[in-house]
């Protein structure tokens, strides 16, 4: 800051005024009107030299500013319009996730990717504007690249560079990979010893199957191509690896190359998968009895042998954790145990094939499916009374309880169609209310397994939040190798977003981290700092304590919000 002055017929105006960039430009803003000359005086005395006091209040400014202790005194007229296109509001929630970013490696990555193809783009700068706008504001490239530019760093490349970087990032997929798991284990714990993988599937709005883009079997009922996603995710919730995969595969043909790649690229080798049965082939069983490596997967009772099920849901021989005490399920008391859990388990041996099959009831469990089934056939009542709503199709679907009779007892056509409840399918169904089992090769307890298969509801959730927060379908690519760049900025925006989880206290939901990291922006005043344009909650003080940077003062100066940048890139 310096002193100026101007001088009227009637009088002379002392000024602080200071060399600023706005939006680009070099301009110079008036930061603070000392007064008249006669002002001055009558506020210092006639005693003191008003110039000598007015070149020492602008010295005392600039050392305020300094010290980061200047007050800002901004003036604002009712009668002046604001700039046509002048941008006044800055995003700074992203500064959180590019701390992340960096610590990551995935800056010193990108440059060693740019040596290798020595392209003219930053992909630095593109890949990570790609990841935090997947977390900020998810939609297309386009958009992606014009809501950039509301950050307090704005874009540098161009648009058609975006597309061309997707080529790379796909090219380019596993390096990434591996470097963001190497780095990661210095930001949180990776319990790499329990492994939990799962698959999905996300849609395209087309209508014509291409490549990896086929019709299959979608888990949100859509009639459109989809592409499947296969995730492993370590025990601590974190997502590990994935892998895209054609949308008409079956998918329990995906698990063994993505588990070889985590072998061989990231180093591990002594891990139990745990899958649900869906996943668990007896193939897949199989490569995790090989070298140290283990499995845990859930088991569909209805689909055991007989004598297997026979042996599940007999009423004797049960225990609790902690509890030596054998139980009669018939005899149990169950408002007193309906917060328990009971098992027993035994060793099989199928086919030359031996593992451990654990079976458990609860009673609060069996209350729950009681009750959807019962919902399911009041449901199928109403649809049995209407022939032209009766479509029976899928295995879950209250249809299944109703009994479609085209013959008549001596086994002649019938004249009319009859539709009834079919009381023997619901008795057979209920023979397995509150039972759950799964099958293993480990020698651990029963609580032990059972309390690792409890948390497969964490990859559950990483799925659910990579389509609803991060909204990674539908999917608008139609080149393969876009396509795959694109579900990579997915899955680095969904580490990122687990680890900035980690680093919070417990109980704040993904879309209020959303949410807030969205509404933090800055509003500029005119060149001479920032000020707050967003709600001060506890959220955003544990952010703020978490990362080591705080951008909620009254006033936030230039330089002290260069060095925040500063520090989130290093």
């Amino acid at each position: 800051m310096r002193l100026t002055s101007t001088k009227t017929k009637n009088a002379e105006s002392f000024y602080a005024i200071k060399t600023v960039k706005y939006n680009g430009k070099q301009t110079t803003r008036v930061v603070e009107k000392l007064g008249t000359l006669e002002e001055i005086k009558a506020r210092i005395g006639e005693d003191k030299d008003p110039y000598q006091w007015a070149k020492e209040y602008v010295q005392e400014l600039n050392r305020k500013e300094k010290e980061e202790t200047r007050e800002i005194i901004m003036k604002y007229s009712p009668s002046r319009q604001i700039k046509k296109d002048d941008q006044r509001l800055y995003n700074v929630g992203y500064l959180f996730l590019q701390k992340i970013y960096h610590d990551l490696g995935l800056e010193q990555v990108s440059e060693t990717i740019n040596r290798k193809y020595k392209y003219e783009y930053d992909l630095d700068e593109i890949l990570s504007r790609l990841v935090y706008g997947r977390i900020l504001f998810p939609s297309s490239k386009l958009n992606t690249f014009e809501q950039s530019k509301e950050f307090v760093e704005p874009p540098t490349f161009d648009l058609h560079q975006v597309y061309r970087a997707l080529e790379i990032i796909s090219k380019e997929s596993d390096t990434i990979e591996t470097c963001v798991y190497k780095n990661s284990k210095r930001l949180a714990k990776r319990n790499t010893g329990i492994l939990y993988y799962d698959c999905s599937n996300f849609y395209f709005e087309i209508e014509k199957a291409d490549g990896i883009k086929q019709y299959g079997i979608s888990k949100e009922h859509r009639p459109n191509p989809i592409v499947q996603m296969g995730l492993f995710m370590d025990g601590n919730g974190i997502p590990l690896a994935f892998s895209i995969f054609d949308g008409n595969q079956n998918e329990q043909k995906s698990l063994k190359p993505l588990e070889k790649r985590i072998i061989s690229d990231f180093g591990m080798s002594k891990f139990v998968v745990c899958t649900d049965a869906g996943l668990a082939s007896t193939e897949n069983r199989i490569f995790n009895t090989l070298e140290d490596r283990s499995f845990i997967v859930t088991q569909s009772l209805k689909k055991l042998k007989a004598h297997l099920v026979e042996w599940s849901l007999d009423p004797s021989g049960w225990q609790r954790a902690g509890d030596k005490k054998k139980y009669n399920l018939v005899e149990i008391d169950e408002t007193k145990f309906i917060d328990s859990t009971f098992y027993k388990e035994r060793w099989t041996n199928e086919n030359g094939f031996s593992q451990k099959l654990i079976v458990t009831y609860s009673v609060k469990y069996k209350l729950y499916q009681k009750s959807v089934r019962l919902a399911q056939i009041d449901r199928a009542k109403k649809l049995a009374s209407s022939l032209s709503n009766y479509d029976r199709t899928k295995q879950n679907d209250p249809k299944r309880f109703i009994s479609d009779q085209h013959l008549t007892k001596e086994g002649q056509p019938a004249e009319d169609r009859r539709l009834e409840i079919d009381e023997n399918i619901i008795a057979d169904e209920e023979r397995f209310d509150g039972f759950y089992a799964a099958c293993t090769n480990l020698d651990d307890e029963a609580p032990v397994i059972l309390e690792v298969i409890q948390r497969r509801w964490e990859i559950e959730e990483c799925f659910r939040i990579m389509k609803s927060e991060l909204r990674a379908r539908p999917v608008y690519l139609s080149r393969e190798d876009r396509i795959r760049a694109h579900f990579v900025t997915c899955f680095l925006a969904l580490v990122i977003f687990r680890l900035l989880e980690a680093k919070l206290p417990s109980g704040y939901t993904c879309p209020e981290i959303v949410r807030t990291l969205r509404n933090m922006r800055l509003f500029d005043l005119d060149g001479n700092g920032f000020t707050p344009a967003y709600t001060r909650t506890d959220l955003t003080d544990a952010m703020h304590d978490a990362f080591g940077f705080r951008t909620d003062f009254q006033a936030v100066n230039p330089s002290a919000l260069k060095r925040i940048i500063k520090m989130t890139h290093s």
